[in-house]
């Protein structure tokens, strides 16, 4: 049976700051939930054992635990710190629950209860949680804007902290402020966050340039070094990635030939795009979930292309495509202006714009996976040939890639080497 796991990001409604991600599990296309308590349990535990440290890093990490998971003590495993502990219904039903939960909570894990409502069975519980989580889709009107309301302010009084769920339009975002949630999660918070971005003011020539360049089936490097070495901030980014811990070299790096030939041609096609930016994705926080949104697209795309026949571009444009998918929210103009500024290939314009074509139908794949549509995932991915059982793997994968190589980015040591490496080169 096909298995598919996938993040979703839990944002803050009145800061634009990501608190934490809640993982999303899936069977086929029907909730591994309703399953068999033992057969769900199973299937997340393993996945969860494989992939504890890609999928828990600085943020809060959501999971919903079945009652076996629960009694066979799978969260501590995990750093109480960065969990939340969801139940749901069938949880909370269950004779031994409160037991259990009352015995996690004692030990300081953390709790939250999915699509809260107004039942005996749910306030019996409230003592234990912190988060309460309210779908608010398909609620903003009449009688159900109301009690969607009451409901909230009821959970105010009990000091909760409520996460609105569902929140996959502007105008769901706009409700779930209006009623004083706390959080939003749903496919339309990475556009909301999105909006937030701070513009580029240097993504131009050079870059466009650079990704003409190295997008060439054989790049001339003396060419890279010349448009590079033209511009301090892709000369400063070069230099702090390679000195960086992700590249561990014993010794620094002082120059942009030694910096190209460290990275190699393969490794550059993946960072150009990254290297483009500023350098204030250090202190931007939705800047820096829309550039990690746009590499995990691209290598997800990369990956996932392997297995597509016929695709009629090659990895790294697939690679671009993902890149470029979110650059309508970094530049202020139509994403099909900036298109027809890039020699892109006329697939992935028409994929990124349209939606058409094989390219478009893998793009629509990943947008997708990424909503846990799993009716549309298991659509598509059959339809381009992809092995729907290397999803969830693949996609993790993807996201430790990711992780990795921003950590290596963003640490303090790689960004003091860099300011020494620049203050060597001009004195």
């Amino acid at each position: 049976m096909d298995r598919y796991v996938t993040r979703q990001p839990i944002k803050a409604l009145k800061e634009d700051k990501i608190i934490g991600y809640e993982v999303l599990f899936q069977k086929d296309y029907d909730s591994l939930y309703s399953s068999s308590d033992v057969a769900a349990a199973d299937t997340i535990a393993g996945f969860l054992m494989q992939n504890t440290e890609r999928i828990f890093q600085d943020k809060l990490t959501f999971v919903t635990f079945t009652p076996s998971l629960l009694f066979r003590n799978t969260p501590k495993i995990f750093d109480k710190d960065k969990l939340v502990i969801q139940i749901e219904d069938h949880v909370m039903i269950h004779p031994l629950s409160p037991t259990i939960i009352k015995k996690y909570r004692t030990e300081g894990y953390i709790f939250a209860i999915n699509d809260f409502q107004f039942s005996p069975k749910y306030f019996t519980m409230l003592d234990f949680v912190t988060y309460i989580k309210v779908d608010v889709s398909n609620k903003h009107e009449g009688r159900e804007r109301v009690s969607l309301n009451n409901l909230i302010n009821t959970m105010k009084g009990f000091d909760k902290k409520c996460i609105a769920t569902g929140v996959n339009t502007k105008e769901d975002y706009e409700l779930a402020m209006e009623v004083g949630a706390d959080f939003a999660e749903g496919s339309y918070v990475a556009e909301a966050m999105a909006n937030k971005v701070n513009r580029m003011e240097f993504l131009e020539g050079n870059f466009f340039q650079l990704v003409v360049e190295v997008s060439k089936d054989e790049p001339d490097i003396q060419q890279i070094e010349e448009i590079v070495s033209h511009d301090a901030a892709l000369s400063y980014a070069l230099l702090k990635i390679v000195n960086s811990a992700y590249f561990a070299l014993r010794r620094r790096v002082s120059s942009i030939r030694q910096a190209l030939v460290t990275m190699g041609i393969s490794q550059l096609k993946q960072w150009v795009y990254l290297l483009s930016f500023n350098n204030d994705f250090e202190k931007d926080e939705a800047l820096e979930a829309m550039m990690k949104l746009s590499f995990l697209r691209a290598n997800y795309a990369m990956a996932l292309s392997e297995h597509v026949e016929d695709l009629p571009i090659i990895r790294s444009e697939v690679y671009m495509m993902g890149m470029f998918s979110t650059l309508q929210f970094m530049i202020d103009a139509p994403l099909e202006e900036i298109l027809e500024e890039v020699p892109v290939a006329q697939e992935i314009k028409d994929a990124l714009i349209k939606r058409e074509g094989v390219c478009g139908d893998l793009y629509r794949l990943i947008l997708s996976y990424e909503n846990a549509d799993w009716k549309e995932v298991k659509l598509l991915s059959d339809k381009l040939g992809i092995p729907s059982g290397l999803l969830a793997q693949t996609y993790m994968d993807c996201v430790e890639t990711v992780n990795e190589i921003w950590n290596g980015i963003i640490s303090s040591s790689a960004y003091q080497e860099a300011e020494a490496i620049m203050h060597e080169t001009h004195t």
